[in-house]
């Protein structure tokens, strides 16, 4: 049989190693060509692994979590193919054919027989020794104690459910422990109360790889290089949802509007009068690139972490269109299919936790953007309003507070301030989102 090194292939545009998130295969597998054996993942997205021959496993790079370099071996894959009979080989063959010699006593089988190269005599069966009748294991202390006081098996179990020795529970009249001496207890007698009896949870360590470990360098990075400052501002989104309610009513076959196709176009609508939020800052080489475009990111949660997701040129799709690509990035990238040419790239992020919003939050950077914007729950609350006479009337009024996030190098706290502003105004008069 032959061996077949499969190399890392170069899977993406400037990338130089990869790591490994996940092994749909072990040692000793049997594979087929292009079925998937493992999961790569580079600083754009994560790629599947296709084998490209059949055969069985018997090497593998590494670990989960290890880092695999370009053109190096991802593993080694044993083939069906017959490579060219060796020099002892062959002599072997020719004594076989050789009726002089006696012929050899067959060989004992070996563990892992075929698989070429580590395989081992299969050690001998011992011979079979008498099976000795196990005795039962002595109670444990306290179950012990518990077994001398005397109590119906209503009261045991009861007991052992509350989580409570009986040895404890000090019987009224006798020696009996009843359920009013257990209520007593419980009452009175307990210094500490009770818990009610569960496995304990055992610790566990968990390994800090993959989209996760991705996350934590980003976060770490972010924070450690951008001085964070953020803005809340209250915005009065009555009529906005009233807005969302009407186009939703007749969107036909399209799909459902949420709040944040609505902000997205206020974004792209306010963003070319402050144009230091639309921007990445490059440190090392000093250099903000303002972009004319709105790349903006959407920060998504994903059964493997989060991840941001860019929808491209958002400033010339309408509110349909932008629903549209939001769902079709979030299905995506929690189905772990998203393109790499969807990711990365953004001029500025939006992030959402949707019902889960607080009352206010302080997003981090996605760097090296310099702005990231996140609208936080809508509450009702009653306000006072203008009641067209001169006066003032209490109405019930929709209400959510508008996180911004901003890099104090480049951006300044009034540019943040008048930027939100803008957005507020817009927001709390939506007809004007839809006005040239």
């Amino acid at each position: 049989m032959a061996r077949f090194t499969f190399r890392l292939p170069d899977i993406g545009e400037g990338i130089s190693e990869a790591e490994i998130v996940a092994w749909h295969v072990k040692l000793g597998d049997r594979v087929e060509e292009d079925q998937s054996v493992a999961d790569m993942m580079t600083d754009k997205a994560t790629v599947e692994m296709e084998s490209p021959v059949s055969g069985t496993i018997v090497e593998l790079a590494g670990e989960v979590g290890d880092q695999v370099p370009i053109g190096a071996a991802l593993m080694v894959i044993e083939t069906d193919a017959v490579e060219a009979a060796s020099p002892a080989t062959e002599e072997a063959v020719l004594e076989a054919e050789n009726p002089g010699v006696e012929e050899a006593q067959t060989p004992s089988p070996l563990v892992g027989e075929g698989r070429g190269e580590g395989a081992v005599p299969q050690a001998e069966a011992p011979a079979e020794s008498p099976v000795a009748t196990p005795h039962p294991d002595p109670l444990p202390q306290g179950e012990r104690e518990q077994n001398k006081v005397l109590a119906s098996p209503a009261v045991r179990a009861r007991a052992q459910d509350l989580g409570v020795d009986l040895s404890s529970v000090k019987p009224a009249e006798g020696d009996r422990v009843r359920h009013s001496d257990l209520d007593a207890f419980l009452r009175y007698g307990s210094g500490q109360g009770y818990t009610p009896a569960r496995a304990p949870r055992a610790d566990e360590a968990v390994r800090v790889i993959g989209m996760r470990r991705r996350i934590a360098e980003n976060m770490a990075a972010s924070k450690r290089a951008i001085p964070h400052f953020t803005y809340v501002e209250e915005i009065d989104v009555t009529a906005l949802e009233e807005t969302r309610a009407q186009l939703n009513a007749g969107r036909g076959n399209r799909p459902k509007l949420t709040m944040l196709p609505l902000l997205i176009v206020a974004i792209c609508k306010t963003l070319p009068d402050f144009p230091m939020l639309n921007a990445r800052y490059d440190d090392e080489a000093g250099v903000v690139n303002r972009s004319g475009t709105v790349h903006i990111g959407m920060a998504t949660q994903t059964p493997a972490g989060l991840m941001v997701p860019v929808i491209r040129n958002a400033e010339n799709r309408n509110v349909w269109q932008l629903a549209t690509e939001i769902g079709r990035l979030a299905e995506a990238a929690r189905a772990g299919s998203i393109a790499s040419t969807d990711m990365g790239g953004g001029t500025i992020t939006l992030t959402s936790l949707g019902p889960l919003g607080g009352i206010a939050t302080t997003p981090v950077i996605n760097r090296p953007e310099v702005a990231i914007i996140g609208p936080n729950r809508i509450v009702e609350r009653p306000v006072f309003r203008s009641d067209g006479r001169g006066g003032e009337t209490i109405a019930r009024a929709k209400l959510m507070n508008l996180s911004i996030s901003c890099d104090h190098r480049v951006v300044d706290g009034y540019d943040a301030a008048s930027y939100v502003q803008a957005l507020k105004r817009l927001l709390e008069t939506p007809v004007m989102l839809f006005a040239d």
